[in-house]
Formats: structure tokens, sequence, C-alpha cells
């Protein structure tokens, strides 16, 4: 059995948006570096509580605190943009808002996996990862 999962980014988020709907506050997945990347950020943002890596054979895994216990989490909903048969790039001017600025987008830049708002700020384009609020 494998492990390996061909739109990694959409597994993690699916498994985030799962977790939500059935109230549980920590998920676990098999880490790698933009998992990692683009969970520090949803954690900056303030969509997510904690980040951590735990070591384990064959790969780290990367535990991800949705929320604290007996609070609601801050994700309402949380959406793949860009997908492995049909990537979305944008333009700095053309990166899109959610929500009248209520959500974020993240972008994938030459810079690093940045917020929407960051990018523009940077007058970065790139590849739209998602989109939370």
């Amino acid at each position: 059995m494998s492990l390996q999962s061909t739109d990694p980014i959409a597994d993690l988020l699916t498994r985030i948006r799962n977790a939500v709907m059935v109230g549980k506050n920590e998920i676990t997945v098999p880490s790698s570096k933009l998992k990692k990347v683009v969970a520090e950020e949803l954690k900056k943002a303030g969509y997510i509580a904690g980040v951590k890596v735990e070591a384990a054979k064959p790969r780290d895994i990367l535990v991800v605190t949705i929320n604290k216990p007996g609070e609601n989490a801050a994700i309402n909903e949380i959406k793949r943009l860009s997908k492995p048969g049909r990537r979305v790039y944008v333009s700095a001017n053309d990166i899109p808002k959610v929500k009248s600025g209520r959500g974020i987008v993240l972008v994938s830049t030459s810079k690093g996996v940045v917020t929407g708002q960051e990018a523009t700020k940077q007058r970065l384009g790139g590849e739209l990862l998602l989109s939370v609020y």
C-alpha cells in the first residue's frame, strides 16, 4: 500500500475540511516541505492553531492542530484553486480577494508561498494554491 497522493496539497486540505466538519481538533498527514509551509502560512493567518513535525519512519508526520479543545474552528471554507490537471497562474494585479478581503489566498511565488496580500505588496505573481475564509 502506498501513502503517495497525486495531489498532496488537496489531500491536506481535504483532511482539514473533514476534521472541521466532524469537530476534530487535530489531524496527522505525511509531511513534505510544501505541506509544512502551507500549514505554517495558515497558522500565521490565524486559521489553524498549531503545526509541528514529528520524526517517524519511513517519513516524518505533520501534526496540524486546527483549534484548541472547546473552541470553534476558524475555517468556514477551504478550497484548492490550482489542480494538477489545471494549474491557475496569476500576475500581481490579478490576485483575487476572498469574501471582500475577509479570507486569504495562498500564492506560490518565486520567493516562496505567501498570502495574496503579501504577493500584491511585493509585486509577485505565481500559482494560486488555495483560498480559505
